[in-house]
């Protein structure tokens, strides 16, 4: 057993969230604030979606829209695709190659108690860059 990393170990815990009704200003802002590369989106409370620059980038930037006047719930990939805080590191490597995403929210029943990236997973396991290079491949 000593050689399973849980995500639970690597995930970052302080997780940002804007709710789907904020503007995606408010989202670059609160990104730009803690130097973080996405934010979850919640409704209710409820996380169902998530903003990464890669949306901001796509779906702002390029069409040259206003983040202002444009909402979180607009330009959020959803559904949301997640893990357990008791899955392997190995599971989470292999469904964030599978889907080709970066960031991948950390559900325990309905909370999202985290998240958890490419670099946390390559500088908890190096063993892992092998599996998610070969799975990006495919593409």
């Amino acid at each position: 057993m000593s050689g399973i990393i849980l995500v639970r170990d690597i995930m970052m815990r302080n997780v940002k969230t804007v709710r789907t009704d904020d503007s995606v200003h408010a989202a670059v802002l609160k990104m730009n604030k803690f130097q973080i590369g996405s934010v979850i989106v919640t409704n209710n409370g409820r996380a169902v979606g998530i903003i990464t620059e890669r949306n901001i980038l796509e779906r702002i930037v390029e069409p040259r829209l206003d983040p202002a006047t444009i909402w979180a719930k607009d330009i959020m990939s959803s559904p949301l695709v997640t893990v357990d805080p008791n899955d392997t590191v190995d599971e989470a490597a292999k469904i964030m190659a599978q889907k080709r995403i970066k960031k991948l929210p950390v559900v325990e029943g309905d909370k999202v108690v985290g998240v958890v990236s490419t670099s946390d997973i390559v500088r908890a396991n190096p063993t892992q860059i092998g599996i998610l290079e070969e799975l990006l491949r495919v593409r």
